[in-house]
């Protein structure tokens, strides 16, 4: 036991290989600017959506941050246990889908947000119900689906697949929950 908590540690301490990542940014650089010079069609266009989602997340992600600041400052960390943490339960997990269902940013600024509950003492579970239930019950996202599949489509979808998101989020603690524990000790206290 002593010795994994070793290996774990000694693997933390390692610092990722930065070099493959930086080569393929080099190569898929390159490989734009050569489509742009011998006028490619599909590296040009790989370009420009890159351009396009690159502005979008620019614009996106300044708001996002501060709201996700503004949360670590002004929430308090016994509220977050208290609705979200190791006592919360089922409610814990109700409450994270009801959390989800008001977020109208992409999935991509959902993350930040799911590490603030982390930081802030929430159980592992319910973060990851958090993150499910916000990939799949976003207010503008369900009223534009009944809109197009009806009404008892989006429910029928709600009925099957939030008790998935619970369960799977349950099971992937307890398999996880020690390792992600030993990881994170200023979650411990």
């Amino acid at each position: 036991m002593q010795e994994n908590i070793k290996k774990e540690e000694t693997n933390k301490n390692k610092k990722p290989n930065k070099k493959p990542m930086l080569i393929l940014i080099a190569f898929y650089t390159l490989f734009v600017a050569v489509s742009y010079i011998f006028n490619f069609d599909s590296g040009i266009k790989m370009g420009e959506n890159f351009a396009f989602f690159a502005i979008d997340m620019i614009k996106l992600f300044p708001p996002a941050f501060i709201l996700v600041g503004l949360f670590m400052v002004w929430v308090d960390r016994k509220t977050i246990e208290k609705y979200f943490g190791e006592k919360s339960g089922l409610m814990g997990h109700l409450a994270a889908i009801l959390l989800a269902c008001t977020t109208l940013y992409p999935f991509v600024v959902v993350l930040p947000m799911a590490a603030a509950l982390s930081k802030k003492g929430a159980r592992l579970s319910i973060v990851l119900t958090y993150l499910g239930a916000s990939a799949i019950c976003r207010i503008p996202m369900t009223i534009f689906e009944a809109s197009f599949l009806g009404l008892k489509f989006s429910i029928l979808r709600y009925v099957i697949s939030l008790p998935l998101i619970v369960l799977s989020s349950i099971f992937i603690e307890k398999i996880v929950g020690r390792k992600y524990m030993l990881n994170n000790p200023e979650l411990d206290s």
